[in-house]
Formats: structure tokens, sequence, C-alpha cells
């Protein structure tokens, strides 16, 4: 009897139903896709923001109580740490070491400032540089460089042309293979492989510094770059504060809209459903004083009230719960280019929590234990 009556309450009132229906459906679509979103975007961000590029610089440590300045150069075997991580226990992490080098264009008449560096790691660690000409993708070629596209506009060169630089008593021949733009200041260096600098310089295996990408979110970062400063002997690794710190604050931000923004839709979807159990509420004032007039127990009356909407809240739950895990795959798709992982524990979350929304909305109904019989019957004569 229970089941058939509750049947027979979702048929009558199946009008109203299916507007809380749709609030219900439509406010898990939206809060699933939201958490969703919410509980990936510290791995998105993460990613995308690595395109702004290092967040780490690793140099030779100044000794305490030496005036020495920072940034005297240091061997490459001291890096050996880093290179193990990145093929190791750090994968997605790049590195690239620099020398860097003043040297003599033609003619003696301009200064440059030459980096040697690991050009074929730059693609990842740099991805904004765009090249006019050939990218450097053999870090052993030692004939070839790229040249910053203010620093091609003083030397008048483009890609093919030869290029003559000097150190000393030293002369280095190199052919530009492309000229780079990328908005700092590389656009005034000539960039070539490590090996021709370190030989025009008379520093053979040492470097100045080195840039270091680390993947994973701020505090992923943190903890990973603090684990490995002890096994740089002699090294210190500095955060580059503005690309971290814009990590941070972007990410903390981007989280809180998400939070606030779910909290705004189920607050609205209570409203919605509450309005609409209200109007239940008075068009069964004669349902239920014929119900308790028949010996009903009002408790049992309250339990088909509470069925009904814990039915409506679930398959609403459900339906939007599916929904909005599409919808967060094409929004991560359209955002990030790539589509947001899918997490299993947004369903059964959005589930209970519309189930509590479908819940509090029908609290109206507790109007009717009000109910008189007698009046109720007399109203309907």
């Amino acid at each position: 009897m229970f089941w058939r009556v509750l049947k027979q309450m979702i048929l009558r009132g199946r009008g109203r139903l299916a507007v809380a229906l749709v609030a219900l459906a439509s406010g898990a679509t939206a809060s699933a896709a939201l958490l969703n979103l919410e509980f990936d975007a510290e791995r998105k961000f993460s990613r995308e923001l690595r395109t702004l590029g290092p967040n780490y610089l690793v140099r030779s440590a100044v000794p305490p109580g030496s005036s020495d300045e920072p940034g005297a150069v240091f061997s490459e075997e001291a890096l050996e740490p880093l290179v193990r991580a990145a093929h190791g226990d750090a994968p997605g992490m790049e590195l690239a070491p620099i020398l860097y080098v003043i040297v003599r264009s033609p003619g003696g008449e301009t200064n440059l400032v030459l980096a040697g560096t690991w050009l074929d790691e730059y693609p990842r660690i740099a991805p904004w540089w765009s090249v006019n000409g050939v990218w450097v993708k053999d870090r052993a070629d030692t004939s070839v460089c790229l040249v910053g596209q203010q620093a091609a506009a003083r030397l008048r060169v483009r890609p093919g042309s030869p290029l003559e630089l000097r150190y000393a008593e030293r002369t280095a021949k190199l052919r530009v293979a492309g000229v780079v733009s990328t908005g700092g200041a590389e656009d005034d260096q000539v960039l070539a492989n490590l090996a021709p600098a370190q030989q025009l310089a008379g520093l053979p295996g040492k470097i100045s510094v080195a840039k270091v990408s680390v993947p994973g979110s701020p505090r992923e970062v943190g903890e990973r770059a603090a684990k490995l400063a002890p096994q740089l002997q002699g090294l210190e690794i500095r955060p580059l504060r503005q690309i971290a710190e814009a990590e941070g604050q972007l990410l903390a931000r981007v989280q809180d809209l998400l939070f606030w923004s779910v909290g705004l839709i189920l607050m609205l979807t209570s409203l919605c459903v509450l309005s609409t159990t209200l109007a239940l509420a008075v068009e069964r004032r004669a349902d239920v004083g014929l119900m308790k007039a028949l010996g009903g127990e009002m408790t049992r009356i309250v339990r088909l009230f509470l069925m009904e909407a814990g039915l409506l809240g679930a398959v609403g739950g459900i339906a939007g719960a599916v929904m909005g895990t599409l919808l967060s795959v094409w929004i991560g798709r359209q955002v990030f280019g790539t589509a947001t992982s899918l997490r299993v524990e947004v369903i059964p979350l959005i589930l209970a929590v519309m189930v509590a929304v479908a819940l509090l909305g029908a609290l109206p109904l507790r109007l009717l234990s009000h109910v008189r019989p007698g009046t109720v019957l007399r109203e309907s004569e």
C-alpha cells in the first residue's frame, strides 16, 4: 500500500515534480562540472603555467662570510642529481644549463651576450618562443646558432647568414639557423649550443646557471626543490618568485571562484525546490486530511513525502552528475586543450548533496502536519 500511494502521489503531482526535477538535475549538472574542474584544477593550472617558463634557477652558492657575488661558474657534473631526477622520480622536469659569455661581434664594434645552452630543451622549457628559420634540435651541433631579433637587427643578419664571434684571442664561426622572438632578454642575445660557448670562453665543462622547470602544484614543487637542494653540493636552488607566486595566487582564486559558484548554484536550486514543494503542500491539504481521517498516522504520511523528495533528489543527482561529468570534459578540452580527468568521487558526492537539497526543499511539507481532517473535508464539500 505504501508504494502504491507513493506512485499515485508522484503521478498526480508530476507537473510540479517535473519542475523540481529539472531544477535538481540542472543544479547537479553545474555543480558536478565545477567540482570536477576544481578537483582537477591544480594539475591543469600547474601544467598550463609551466608554459610561462622555468620556475627555479640553480647557481653557485655564496659561501658564508664571503664577499663574492653569486653567479660564479661551476661544473656541469654538479647538476647530475637534477639529471637523474628528471629521468627518475621527477618525470616532466626540464633542465637547461647555461654559460653566459660577453663576446665581440665581427669588426669588434659591438659587445654581445652569448648564451651557450642545450637548445633542444627550449621548445619544452619555453614553448612560447617563436623562430623565424630553423630550430636547433641537436645539442651536439657546434656550427649553428640562434640570434635574438634585436641582436639580429643590430648585426644585420638573417637565417643562413654567417656569424663570427670573438672572445680574447679565440673566435667561433657559426651559421645563423634562425632569428628568435622571446619577449625577454634573449631577444638581444646570441644563443648557441653549450659546447661552442665553452670552447670560445675557454671554460670546458663549466656553466653559469641552470634553468629548471619543475611540474606539479606549488606545494609539490616546493617539496621537490627542498628534497633536491641537499644533493646540489656548492649550489643553491632558488625559486623564480614571480612564476611561483603567480601560480599559487591564480590557483587559489580559481578554486575559490569554483567553490563559491557551486555554493550559489546549490542555494538557487534549493530555493526552486522549496517554492515547488510549497505549492505541492497547498495542493495536498485535502489528500492529507483524507488520509488522517481514514486513520493514517502522520509519521507514515511524512515518510511518504520524504521518500518522494529523496527519490526526486536521487534521480536528479544521478542524471546531473553524469551530464556534469561530460560537461567538465568538454570544458577541459575547450579551456586547457585536454579532457578533464574524471573524478569518480564526484558522482556519489553530487548524489548525496542533491538528496540533501531535495529533503531541505521539502520542509514546507511540515505544514501538512497541522492539517485538521474535519476542516479540510468541510472545505472540499
